[in-house]
């Protein structure tokens, strides 16, 4: 069994940015400027999936805690995982085929985050050339947004060989946590919002970054637990954090993981459906509160093996497992009711 710090310090933003930064810094690593990669993934390939539901992979996987007899619906989940690729490195993109990044990626954020929806529907996750953390800090803007562009890229062409060779016309959740957020905006505004394939969406669960509420034309956020055709979002950060943000808090679309709602009250640890933590196969309900606060998740100290060692106050990285069960019944319920609404029709 991995441990803790291997599963829930090693994806993508675990600590501030400020401390990856310094990291590097303190390495002696010297970014070099971006320079264009021309190579295309094929996506026809398998390897180039993270996650497909005609291989085995880790968003199969369930919680032995969760061995239940739920059957998935005839609908997918398009998931993109955050940043792996966070090692003091010169370059501004990982490749495609990095044997330890995409380790990282598959024993981290799609066992503990992409595997939330395998009770909901199938599980596409594609790998793409992502950016390099720094490319959210880095004073070289022009490298940074290049670097992001060209992961997108990616994202964009699996998409699309997703829609083409895969969907055959089902209704799909977008999924996407942190870097992966970056790029599933971007995906909405191009093939999404105000377009044809609007009306297959169940739901989007944008995750991990601040969205804004107005973000697209006609996605709204969500803002009652079975609601859909609209978009979920917040980030998690510890009880007494105090949120810093250049953008007004109340442009910030948030919604409450446990209530699936935005008021402002607490959701005590009565109504948590369960984290799954360090220990992959254990559910943990009535575990942890969760409140709205200034565009935020405030929640209280996950408690788990070696847990008195993690002092920080952001809990980025566990934006999705701290809720796994409440996020799981929810996507759940937004796929059973789209389903109910489109055999009224």
């Amino acid at each position: 069994m991995m441990s803790f710090n291997s599963i829930f310090l090693s994806t993508s933003l675990i600590l501030a940015m400020s401390f990856i930064s310094n990291r590097i810094c303190a390495t002696g690593v010297q970014s070099i400027p971006f320079v264009e990669n021309y190579d295309i993934v094929d996506y026809e390939k398998s390897e180039n999936w993270a996650a497909l539901p005609t291989k085995q992979d880790s968003a199969d996987l369930t919680p032995k805690d969760l061995a239940t007899h739920e059957m998935p619906f005839d609908i997918d989940v398009f998931f993109l995982y955050p940043t792996s690729f966070t090692k003091a490195d010169e370059r501004w993109n990982a490749t495609i085929d990095d044997a330890k990044i995409n380790e990282k990626t598959d024993n981290a954020s799609i066992k503990f985050q992409a595997s939330i929806f395998n009770k909901t529907g199938k599980v596409y996750a594609p790998r793409y050339r992502q950016a390099h953390i720094k490319s959210y800090f880095s004073k070289d803007h022009e490298s940074a947004r290049q670097a992001l562009d060209f992961a997108y890229q990616d994202v964009r062409a699996a998409f699309i060989y997703y829609l083409e060779h895969y969907n055959n016309g089902r209704p799909f959740i977008l999924a996407s946590h942190s870097q992966g957020t970056t790029h599933a905006q971007r995906l909405i505004k191009e093939f999404i919002d105000k377009k044809p394939l609007q009306k297959q969406l169940i739901a989007a669960y944008l995750v991990g970054l601040p969205v804004l509420k107005n973000s697209f034309y006609t996605i709204k956020p969500c803002l009652t637990p079975e609601e859909t055709g609209c978009f979920c979002s917040w980030r998690t950060y510890k009880t007494g954090y105090e949120p810093k943000t250049n953008i007004p808090f109340d442009e910030i679309a948030v919604i409450n993981p446990i209530t699936w709602t935005t008021g402002l009250a607490l959701a005590d640890k009565s109504l948590h459906k369960g984290s799954v933590l360090a220990d992959f196969n254990q559910l943990k309900p009535k575990s942890q509160t969760a409140q709205i606060y200034k565009g935020v998740i405030l929640t209280n100290k996950p408690k788990f093996r070696g847990s008195f060692l993690f002092t920080s106050k952001n809990y980025h990285v566990g934006d999705y497992n701290i809720f796994y069960r409440d996020v799981q019944e929810n996507s759940r319920l937004r796929a059973k009711t789209y389903l109910q609404t489109q055999q009224g029709n």
